[in-house]
C-alpha cells in the first residue's frame, strides 16, 4: 500500500546550536532557527584529508604521511524573495522583505556572540543532511528591486566549515603524534634516522633534525643527550 503523503515540503532550515567542551550538540528548539523560502537546487559537501608530503635534502620522492582530517564543509545557494511570489503575504503585515530576512540569516550564522567570544554554531537540516558547523563565508547578490532602491530578491551564497571531528579531537589527544614536540634523551645503540622512525614513522628527516639540534656529528650520538624533535610541516 502506497504512503499517505502530506503535501508539505520540507526546507532547508539553519539553526543555532551549542558543542560543549566534551563535543555533546544541543539545539535550543527555543532558539529561533531560518527556513529557507526556497529549496537549493544543489549542495556540496566535501570531505578532505591532510597528508605531510615534506621531502628531505636529496631525496627524490616522497611518501605522503597522514596528518589529520580536515574539517568537512557544506555549500549551496539560496533565494531570499520579498516579491510575495514565493511566499504569500502575511495578513496585515505584506511579504516578509529582503532585508529583514537578510537580518535574520545574519543574527544565527554571522553575529559574534560576546559571551562566547565567537559566532554560533549552526545545524544544517535537510533530508538526509545533517551538518554542525560554522559559516565560513556568505555571499549576496541583489538582483531585483522597488523604484525606490530596495532590494526584492537576493542570492545568497553561503559556506560552512563542520565542527572538529573526532579524529581531530583524538590526534591532538595523542601525546605521541607527530605533531608535538618531542624531547627525547639518547640512550645506547640509538641513531638519529631510528629516532626519526620511532617519532615520525620516517627516518628520512635525519638530517633535518640534526640541522635542528646543531649536531656536528650526528652519526656519533652520545646516550644521555637530549635532542629536541619538532612538529612536522
Amino acid at each position: 500500500m502506497a504512503g499517505i503523503s502530506t503535501g508539505l515540503k520540507k526546507k532547508l532550515s539553519v539553526a543555532p546550536c551549542t558543542i560543549d567542551s566534551a563535543g555533546n550538540i544541543s539545539v535550543d528548539a527555543s532558539k529561533e532557527k531560518f527556513e529557507v523560502m526556497l529549496n537549493p537546487s544543489a549542495y556540496s559537501h566535501s570531505l578532505s584529508l591532510h597528508y605531510n608530503k615534506k621531502k628531505t635534502l636529496g631525496q627524490t620522492g616522497s611518501e605522503s604521511k597522514f596528518n589529520a582530517v580536515e574539517p568537512e564543509k557544506v555549500s549551496f545557494d539560496i533565494v531570499i524573495d520579498g516579491t510575495g511570489v514565493v511566499n504569500l503575504p502575511i495578513p496585515g503585515l505584506g511579504s516578509p522583505d529582503v532585508k529583514t530576512q537578510v537580518q535574520q540569516l545574519q543574527e544565527i550564522v554571522y553575529k559574534y556572540d560576546g559571551t562566547k567570544h565567537e559566532p554560533n554554531h549552526v545545524r544544517l537540516l535537510w533530508g538526509s543532511l545533517i551538518f554542525f558547523g560554522r559559516m565560513e563565508s556568505m555571499s549576496l547578490d541583489y538582483t531585483l528591486f522597488k523604484p525606490s532602491g530596495e532590494p526584492l530578491r537576493a542570492k545568497v551564497k553561503l559556506s560552512f566549515v563542520g565542527a572538529m571531528s573526532k579524529e581531530e579531537e583524538s590526534l591532538k589527544a595523542n601525546r605521541s603524534s607527530p605533531d608535538l614536540t618531542h624531547v627525547v634523551e639518547v640512550k645506547a645503540g640509538d641513531t638519529l634516522p631510528l629516532l626519526c622512525y620511532r617519532i615520525y614513522k620516517d627516518s628520512a628527516y635525519y638530517l633535518e633534525i640534526a640541522r635542528v639540534n646543531r649536531l656536528v656529528n650526528f652519526r656519533n650520538l652520545k646516550p644521555g643527550t637530549k635532542l629536541h624533535f619538532p612538529p612536522l610541516r
